[in-house]
């Protein structure tokens, strides 16, 4: 089975009750992991989590059916999500697939796979594309309308009243980021004491309240500077964020969303393509800010395709680091900032 944000409501429901295996890609990292959240909120009994690196199931591909046909430790039952980069989990898939067709794995546990810089056609899709107890889900990032729209729908199940401007003062301020949004929706819930059966309308001094910040005074100064091999702001950047408070993951996730849009973008423009006229194009239909307009013209200039893929892989390696060591996470995206940086100063 094949869906993408468009029908992956209407696929999933039948997908979690008979897809050994889900494989969530697509330039839209935020909108994949969010898709498995509400996947495994779907599955009849999710059980016992268990979480697993791509590394971990690509240096042992026999790992990842190992874990499948295991039981929970108190004998319930359990489901595996495996964070991976582009076809690190191929083989591991390839060993599982194996031991379902020969009967082996019955009884396997749920298997849900968020490849970072992975798409349908990668070679870890095609194995399952074709296959009814498969699901591979590809998301794109989402324009303005669209994810407002979203922010509207959970508000609504948080017990939130919301129109259409606020919604999207929530999803610039997220930076087109489903997760961080739902962040948002939650903290604004619990401060107006909203409840799907009581619900309650938020307000703009409700939003200032919870302390939702804009991006051009939050996490873009810090990404713009990054991405245009601005070296010598970055420190003061960095300092910044340090002394408001900026979280790291959060700060990672407004990069890597600004890192696949000019994916995106670089995907369209082609080679020998006109980078002005494009973000025009894309202003129109509300995919690009008309503020973001003069930042993405000289991003543009500085990220070639190779470059870029490069990028997309390191900034998945750094968010698995900083999850796995949130106590020097400051220390680990300052590094790594500061590095890309001066990646994108330098030619080719």
């Amino acid at each position: 089975m094949k869906a993408s944000q468009r029908d992956f409501s209407a696929v999933a429901a039948k997908a979690a009750k008979q897809a050994r295996i889900a494989f969530f890609c697509g330039p839209d990292e935020a909108g994949a992991a969010a898709a498995a959240a509400k996947f495994v909120e779907m599955l009849r009994e999710p059980g016992e989590r268990v979480e697993l690196a791509g590394g971990d199931v690509r240096g042992d591909p026999v790992r990842l059916g190992d874990e499948a046909r295991s039981t929970s430790l108190f004998g319930g039952t359990r489901h595996i999500v495996v964070r991976a980069n582009g076809d690190e989990a191929h083989d591991a898939v390839a060993n599982l697939l194996t031991l379902v067709d020969s009967g082996e794995a019955r009884d396997a546990c749920p298997v849900l796979i968020v490849a970072s810089g992975a798409t349908d056609k990668s070679r870890t899709a095609k194995l399952l594309a074709t296959r009814d107890d498969a699901l591979v889900a590809m998301f794109y990032p989402p324009d303005l309308p669209t994810l407002g729209a979203e922010i509207r729908r959970m508000a609504a199940a948080a017990g939130v009243k919301m129109g259409t401007d606020l919604s999207e003062r929530v999803a610039r301020a997220c930076n087109l980021d489903v997760r961080l949004a739902q962040s948002e929706i939650d903290k604004l819930a619990l401060y107006l004491d909203g409840t799907p059966q009581a619900p309650r309308p938020a307000t703009e001094e409700a939003l200032d309240a919870i302390g939702a910040r804009t991006e051009e005074d939050g996490f873009g100064p810090l990404v713009n500077a990054v991405l245009a091999g601005e070296t010598a702001k970055v420190p003061g950047e960095l300092k910044r964020m340090r002394e408001v408070s900026l979280n790291s993951v959060g700060v990672l996730l407004a990069l890597e969303r600004r890192a696949a849009q000019l994916a995106q973008l670089t995907g369209k423009l082609g080679p020998g393509g006109r980078v002005a006229e494009l973000l025009e194009a894309e202003q129109r239909v509300g995919r690009v800010f008309f503020r973001d307009k003069r930042d993405l013209m000289v991003q543009l200039q500085k990220w070639s395709p190779r470059k870029l893929d490069r990028l997309l892989a390191r900034l998945a390696a750094l968010h698995r680091a900083l999850l796995s060591n949130s106590q020097a996470s400051e220390l680990l995206l300052a590094q790594e900032l500061t590095e890309i940086a001066r990646f994108a100063g330098a030619r080719g």
